[in-house]
């Protein structure tokens, strides 16, 4: 039997990268996934496509995991289509960097919001919706929370919160066997990262030179990272945040 046979996962920022990656490793695992997307239709359409393909079972719901409406909404239909839910994978996120003399009002709250107030936000649609056993949540934070490069105060910010927050979590909820972890990845290579201009770079030589493993990520290496986090393979597991940098630390 697959490791997570008849389970039930909600993977939110899901159409494309980490999240994609993330959503269907765990339906190949035996899932039922929800593939929670802000905006774009058709990039959680392919994922889900790809899922049902390949003998899985998927669904695509739309929803901004800041706005408390939708996300109400995104934990509706997922009991309604697969029944409650034991497993949350906060990836949804955005990022920008910029000197110190960049930072605007706009520029803090577009990163706060979702990074921040939309993983409590689903957190909470999820606590509410839990399979009464218990289950897994999984922070998608960042390796910038330890290495904190210059020019990513803001970014910084929200995933050092992230760290708090999982930390926080994992023993408010434990005593309703919910666990919380959080997966901190260093570079990955995904459509983000490409039309962010990193892949190619600079930043991309010096971080391959500067990791033991002596590359950037790919999704499924978070992925596998994932399964593993929402399996019973860790249930002795909360409270951790795992760097996944290849090394970088």
């Amino acid at each position: 039997m697959k490791k997570l046979a008849d389970k039930v996962a909600v993977v939110t920022g899901a159409s494309k990268g980490i999240g994609a990656g993330i959503a269907k490793s765990l339906a190949e695992a035996g899932a039922s996934v929800v593939v929670n997307y802000a905006s774009s239709k058709a990039g959680a359409d392919k994922v889900v496509d790809e899922i049902v393909a390949a003998g899985g079972k998927a669904i695509a719901v739309q929803g901004s995991v800041s706005n408390k409406a939708d996300v109400t909404r995104l934990f509706e239909e997922t009991t309604k289509a697969f029944g409650p839910v034991d497993v949350l994978v906060n990836n949804a996120g955005v990022y920008e960097f910029g000197q110190i003399e960049q930072i605007t009002e706009e520029h803090f709250h577009k990163q706060f919001d979702t990074n921040v107030l939309g993983l409590l936000l689903a957190t909470q649609g999820a606590v509410a919706s839990f399979n009464p056993n218990g289950g897994s949540i999984i922070n998608i934070g960042s390796v910038v929370s330890a290495i904190t490069p210059a020019g990513s105060a803001v970014y910084s910010a929200t995933k050092g919160a992230v760290d708090a927050i999982t930390h926080v979590l994992a023993k408010e909820l434990g005593p309703k066997n919910i666990r919380v972890n959080s997966i901190n990845p260093g570079m990955i290579e995904t459509e983000g990262t490409h039309t962010a201009g990193f892949i190619g770079s600079e930043m991309h030589a010096q971080q391959e030179k500067t990791t033991p493993l002596g590359r950037i990520g790919q999704p499924e290496d978070i992925a596998l990272i994932a399964v593993f986090l929402a399996s019973e393979d860790s249930r002795w597991l909360t409270n951790e945040t795992l760097l996944a940098g290849g090394g970088v630390r």
